[in-house]
């Protein structure tokens, strides 16, 4: 009986693994508050909000955006707080 079939590692597999980086070494995203040094994300600052939602409405992942953990949580009560004050919309039309 095969290796693979007893559940036992695998080797000699053509697929790459997938904690092997895939396509290089990519670029860090650093938080962009902690860069410009802003203590308090501002819910009536829409504008910067507005690059952290997609364009349908959703509120982007730390892991796309690059935000730290921190940021990220205020980031998100501040769109919610400006989309109940009608600053940035729920979803897209």
């Amino acid at each position: 009986m095969p290796a693979s079939s007893r559940g036992g590692p695998r080797k000699n597999s053509k697929r790459p693994s997938w904690r092997s980086g895939g396509q290089g070494s990519q670029r860090r995203r650093y938080c962009y508050f902690c860069k410009e040094k802003i203590d308090q994300i501002d819910y009536k600052n829409y504008n910067q909000l507005k690059r952290f939602v997609s364009d349908r409405g959703k509120i982007r992942a730390r892991r796309v955006t690059g935000t730290c953990r921190r940021h990220q949580r205020q980031l998100a009560i501040a769109i919610k707080r400006a989309r109940e004050m009608a600053l940035l919309p729920y979803v897209a039309r």
